[in-house]
This record gives structure tokens, sequence and C-alpha cells, in this order.
């Protein structure tokens, strides 16, 4: 009978419960996560992802957009709370009392009559009590502001302004973190085409290091090309290791923006630029951002706050007025029926508060004039931005044109380096070396094409689009 190891057993059920755990906390299916494990036990787990299966979880999961919801949450919450003052607010006091001492009315003899016929009245002196020393008062009373409604529609508009500006940050969040994703998507498959291709450049200065040895010892070169073959393999596997980490940053970050366990590698999708999207002109992008952009729909709302904020501190200039009603009850009170109930109303005005209300209006005018401001800034620094973005993606359109070329280029020496060593015109690596060198073409015209498609998803995310 076969047994197992302790530690494959072991590394089995670790493995299965990590897929388990990971496949719904993410909302990927088993079959799309796979676990290897590595000499030391260490489990690894690796995640086929597309684009749109990236921005689908980091829409669920990243930790930046559910904390903009809250936010968002907690505004309309506060909106509530400044509407509740525009309705009546009824309430109910009850107190319940122990008087240590009663006073009493005193009646002397004879201070209603002292007649021969009747004598004193009262024939002795009385004492009438007043009230109980126990007490009980309970009372439900409504009170309904009515100038001050006027202060509350203030309120009110300001709360409205932060409950949109709370939903266009989220919305401005949600075009963020899937610009991100996108970012993060090109970085991570560019750096890992470039460490494919600087393996390749690896081989080939392995082979050129291999070659040069040999032609030391024949005697046909000198020891000093043999170093600088050696000193090249250094620098080319230097190069791999820089990419390695890099590609390992990458992935770490990348795994913190969908809400992956950090560590997850992740295998992305080569073949991902899809249809390119199609971005109005410039002038129209500068025209659609000032109606669509999040930040400037955002400053707009708090010019609205502003102007909100000038409207209350006027209505403090009003009386106060309110209308009052009640209806009590009591036991032990002198002098009072068990139920009675008031109705009225109240007036204050303050006739001095050392000029608190003038030094609130002139500050309400200024943050109005720096939201205005701000809204005016915002618009010209996201037009720079627009104008600055289109002018880099003609550039980069420039330079794919040209990266294309090249690769072209070198594909060609490759072919025709092969065949020299088919002819035994060339040593083996010549055709290594043109290989890594189109494969770094390569890697150069993936990196030109996806920076020139960030670019554009940027130019989408201005105009309050968010990039696919």
């Amino acid at each position: 009978m076969n047994r197992k190891h302790p530690s494959e057993s072991r590394w089995r059920v670790r493995s299965a419960m990590a897929t388990i755990l990971l496949a719904p906390c993410v909302g990927l299916s088993a079959q799309s996560i796979s676990s290897t494990s590595t000499a030391d036990g260490e489990v690894h787990h690796a995640v086929d992802l597309t684009m749109p299966k990236a921005l689908e979880l980091a829409s669920q999961h990243n930790r930046h957009l559910q904390l903009a919801s809250l936010a968002a949450k907690a505004a309309a919450e506060k909106q509530t709370i400044a509407r509740s003052e525009y309705y009546p607010h009824i309430r109910n006091e009850s107190t319940a009392l122990y008087v240590t001492a009663l006073e009493g009315v005193v009646v002397p003899a004879g201070a209603f009559a002292h007649t021969p016929a009747t004598g004193l009245v009262p024939g002795q002196t009385l004492t009438v009590g007043q009230g109980q020393q126990e007490v009980f008062t309970s009372g439900t009373g409504l009170v309904q502001p009515l100038t001050q409604l006027l202060t509350v529609r203030a309120g009110v508009r300001a709360a409205t302004a932060d409950v949109n500006i709370a939903r266009l940050d989220v919305k401005d969040s949600e075009d963020g973190v899937a610009l991100l994703v996108h970012k993060l998507y090109y970085g991570l498959i560019t750096k890992q085409l470039q460490l494919a291709a600087a393996r390749t450049s690896v081989r080939a200065a392995q082979l050129d290091e291999e070659e040069s040895a040999r032609a030391v010892s024949s005697g046909r070169t000198l020891e000093v090309i043999h170093l600088q073959n050696h000193a090249a393999l250094l620098s080319a596997k230097q190069a791999s290791l820089t990419l390695e980490l890099a590609v390992t940053d990458l992935t770490m970050q990348f795994d913190d923006v969908l809400g992956l366990p950090i560590g997850t590698d992740l295998r992305l999708d080569p073949d991902l630029l899809g249809v390119t999207p199609v971005l109005p002109s410039r002038e129209s992008a500068i025209k659609l951002l000032r109606q669509q952009n999040p930040k400037v729909l955002s400053a707009q709302q708090a010019v609205e706050k502003a102007k909100a904020g000038v409207s209350g501190a006027k209505d403090a200039y009003i009386p106060n007025i309110t209308g009052l009603a009640r209806y009590s009850y009591q036991s032990g009170v002198p002098f009072l029926v068990h139920n009675f109930g008031t109705f009225g109303g109240s007036l204050s005005y303050d006739l001095f508060d050392g000029g608190a209300r003038e030094a609130k209006l002139r500050a309400a005018k200024i943050r109005l004039q720096e939201a205005e401001l701000q809204l005016v800034q915002t618009e010209a620094d996201l037009s720079i931005q627009v104008d600055a973005l289109y002018n880099e993606i003609h550039k980069l359109e420039d330079l794919v044109a040209v990266a294309s070329e090249i690769l072209e280029v070198k594909r060609e020496a490759v072919r025709i380096s092969e065949l020299r060593v088919q002819q035994n015109a060339a040593l083996t690596s010549e055709p290594a070396r043109a290989q890594a060198e189109a494969s770094l073409a390569q890697s150069a015209l993936l990196e030109d094409r996806l920076t020139l498609r960030l670019v554009q998803n940027q130019v989408e995310q201005i105009l309050g689009q968010r990039p696919e």
C-alpha cells in the first residue's frame, strides 16, 4: 500500500482550501484558479484574468470604491436629518417628584364671622393643605418652526449639494479605479513581455560567451573579447532580475486593487487591445468636460452649497417665530385641574450678538467666491490636461508607426540570420541575438500601443466616461 508523504497531504489540503476560499470571494470559477507548490512547500495561486473580469472584480471589491459608497450613504442620511427640520417636533415630558414639606393655607378661628348668634366662624383655626407630597406631571407638546423654515430650506439645499458631491465622488472613483486597472493591466503585461525578451537576451548572451570561450581556447580571439561577452551576459541577467522585481511589484499592486489575496499570480490576456475608442475632437472634448467631468460637476455643486450658506446667513436676521401646542396631565399640583391644554406661540430675536451675524454673512460670501473661483480653476486645469493628452496621442501614434516598422526590420533580420546559419555563413549566436532584438522590438511596440490606449482611456475618464 502506497502512503503519501505528510507534507504532500498538507499541501493538497491547503491548496484545496485556498481554492475554495478564493473563488467565492472574488467571483471566479474554480476552473480559472490554479495552484502550484514550490520546493519548500509554499503554495502559489494563479488566476486567469481578462480586462472585463479585472474591471468587474475592482468594482466589487476595491476598498476605495467601498469607502466612496459609504460616504455617499452617510451624506444621504444627513440630508434626511436636514429635511426632518421641516416637520413639527412632538415631544413628551414626564416628571415624578416628592415634596419634603407643604406650606398649606391657615384659616384662623373667627376669620369669617364673630357674632353672638354664630360665634366664631370657623370655630377653631383650620389648616388647608395645598397639593400632595407625591407630584406627577406629564405633557405632550408640539413645536412647529415657522420663520425658521427659511433657514431649514438653506440647510436642505446644502445637504442636497453634499449628496450630489458624494455621488459624483463615487462616479469619479469608479472611473479612476477603472483607469488604474487599465494602467496596471497594461503595465504588467508590458513588463511580462519585456521580461520574456530579457530572458531571450540572456540566452543569446550565453551563446556569445560560450562561442567566445571556445574561440579563446582555440586561439582565434583574445581573452578580452571573452571578458566583454561575460560582462554583457551579467548585464543581461541584471536586466532580467530587475524586470522580475518589477513584475512582482506590479502584481502585488494589482492584487490589492482587485481585492485578491496578495501574492496571487495573474495570467493576463495578451490580445487585449480590442476596438480603439472613438474620441471627440479636441474642441468638443473641452466643451464636454464642462458638462460631464465629475470634478467640474462637483465644483458646481460646491457653488450651490456656498449659495445656500449665504441664504442661511441672511435668514439669521429674521425673528424666530414658533407655534406651540401642549396637552398636560398633573397629579398633586395645587390649583390645577388634572387635564388641561395650552396653545400659543413664541418669538425670539437677538438684539445684539457682538457682530456674529455680520461676520457669518461675510464669511459665507467669501466661501461663495472661493467656490466660484475653484470651479473656474478646475475647468482650466482639466482643459489644459485634455489639450496635453491630445498632443501626447498624436506623438504616440507616430511612435507606434515607427515601432511597427522597426519590428518588421528586426523580424527580417531574424529570417536572414537563420538563412546564414543554414548556409554555414554565421554562428548560431547570430540568430539568437537577432531574435532577442526582435523580442525587444515587439515589447517596445506593445508598450507604445498600450501607452497610447492608456492615454485614450485618460481622455475618456476626464470626459466622465468609464474606460472599458
